[in-house]
C-alpha cells in the first residue's frame, strides 16, 4: 500500500471516529500532496510524499518555538499533538548517534577539516539522511564535530 493510499485510508478511520485533530492534519497532507501533483502534472512517489510530511513537520516544531515566545500555551499543545500525528507517516527517526555516525562518514569521504567545509557536509549529507532527521540536528552535530 503507497503511501497516498494509506493517509486515504487512515482519513476515512479519522472521520468514522470523528478525530477531529487527524482528519485535518491528514487533509493538510493531502491537499499539499494534491497542489503539487497539479502543479507539475505529475503523480508523486512516496519518497516525494515523505519529502511534503518532513516539511510540515518542520513547520509545526518551528510554530511550537513561536507559539512559546508568545506564551500561546494552547497553541503550543496542539502543534505538538500535530507533530506527533505527521510522525507516524515519517520513517523512523534516527538517534544522534546515529545521525553522528553517518556525518563522520560523510566528512571522511569529503575530506572536511574545518567550519569552512559546513556546506560541502550538509549538500552530501542531507540526502542520506532526509526524512529521517531534523537539518537542524544535522546542522548542530556537524558544527559539534567540526569544532
Amino acid at each position: 500500500m503507497s503511501l497516498k493510499e494509506r493517509l486515504a485510508d487512515q482519513l476515512k478511520n479519522a472521520m468514522k471516529n470523528k478525530d477531529q485533530l487527524r482528519k485535518n492534519v491528514i487533509t493538510m497532507i493531502r491537499a499539499d500532496i494534491k497542489q503539487i501533483e497539479v502543479d507539475k502534472r505529475v503523480e508523486l512517489t512516496d519518497e516525494e510524499v515523505i519529502e511534503i510530511i518532513s516539511k510540515q513537520a518542520k513547520q509545526r516544531r518551528d510554530s511550537i518555538e513561536e507559539f512559546k515566545k508568545g506564551g500561546r500555551e494552547d497553541l503550543v499543545e496542539q502543534a505538538a499533538q500535530e507533530v506527533d500525528v505527521l510522525m507516524e507517516y515519517l520513517p523512523e527517526q534516527l538517534s544522534e548517534e546515529e545521525i553522528e555516525t553517518i556525518i563522520k562518514e560523510v566528512i571522511a569521504d569529503t575530506g572536511a577539516t574545518s567550519m569552512k567545509d559546513m556546506g560541502k557536509i550538509m549538500a552530501t549529507a542531507m540526502p542520506k539522511l532526509k526524512g529521517r532527521t531534523d537539518g537542524k540536528v544535522v546542522n548542530q552535530i556537524v558544527r559539534k564535530i567540526l569544532q
